[in-house]
């Protein structure tokens, strides 16, 4: 068990919620699948396999949740042709025109004949709430995802006192300064060979680079184009590698070869093994967030995010 992806939030309010009381909070929205004609359903499944009736699996001061979503599949494609071929249908045995207000009716009519037939997928989405830390870890793509799981555990627990960390500098400025070599890298962070820059004056305009040296002479001309870095390959501590944008989110997370190594063996035992994950990852997120944070000047209006010590 490892995020691929990373939006994190911070708890305005202290989270005093225990494993008892979240989970009874989001047993009150478990998973359902859709019924036949819905298009789409969400609610709350276990995020352990090996503990299927828990919807909460608590470790190390950890809660990690996950909420599932299934959408009907129903290709624009197939609605567009059933539609054209009912109005040409009406328009020719009926004379008469099928206007704007009578397409909407039809094109409705056609989607609730289409959902029972229709296929369907299904995506979870993680979160791990780490209340000593202040935080609560999404992994998620897009700010939409997470957004979802989020309003979803809002229902649930009634409230959800949390804001998206700002910092006091533009990260996209800052790390176009550390490719220029305008100011140094922190030093638990390191360049690897991948960026996207975008151009401040032309709107789309987009240069993608991968396995260069971030830091030749030819991307510096374009950041001295007007040209600023909206995402950035970095390793972390020696630990982690991914991909930063400028909002923040943090994506394509892996785990480095010396950092496997240096994880202990855990016994052949599924439950242990996700145990040990869980602690690991709320462990390293919780490091590595401050660092983030701290690489952009610190946090604006609040408190600072202290790192969990080293282990």
């Amino acid at each position: 068990m490892w995020f691929k992806n990373l939006i994190f939030y911070r708890f305005s309010a202290a989270f005093d919620k225990d494993t008892e009381t979240l989970e009874n909070a989001l047993a009150a929205t478990p998973f359902q699948p859709c019924g036949s004609q819905e298009l789409s359903r969400s609610g709350w499944i276990a995020p352990c396999k090996a503990l299927p009736d828990s919807l909460v699996y608590s470790c190390a001061g950890y809660h990690l949740i996950c909420t599932q979503k299934e959408e009907k599949i129903l290709p624009s494609g197939v609605i567009r042709q059933s539609l054209e071929e009912r109005v040409q249908k009406i328009e020719k045995e009926e004379a008469r025109k099928v206007y704007r207000r009578e397409h909407t009716q039809l094109k409705d009519e056609i989607i609730l004949d289409l959902l029972p037939r229709a296929f369907s997928k299904r995506n979870q989405t993680y979160a791990l709430i780490a209340p000593q830390a202040g935080l609560i870890l999404v992994d998620a793509s897009s700010h939409k995802n997470a957004e979802d799981l989020l309003s979803q555990l809002r229902t649930s627990l009634g409230s959800l006192p949390i804001i998206l960390p700002d910092v006091k500098q533009s990260p996209a400025a800052v790390m176009s300064h550390w490719l220029e070599q305008q100011e140094p890298l922190p030093t638990s962070l390191q360049l690897l060979d991948e960026a996207e820059l975008k151009d401040n004056l032309v709107e789309g305009g987009v240069i993608r680079i991968k396995g260069q040296e971030l830091t030749s002479s030819e991307i510096v001309a374009h950041l001295e184009a007007d040209k600023r870095v909206s995402k950035l390959a970095l390793e972390w501590d020696e630990n982690l590698r991914f991909l930063l944008h400028e909002d923040l989110s943090v994506h394509r997370i892996k785990q480095t070869d010396q950092f496997k190594e240096r994880q202990q063996d855990v016994a052949d035992d599924e439950l242990a093994r996700f145990d040990a994950d869980v602690a690991q990852l709320g462990l390293e997120l919780t490091r590595l967030i401050p660092d983030l944070l701290n690489a952009f000047g610190g946090e604006v209006a609040g408190a600072s995010l202290e790192p969990a010590p080293k282990v």
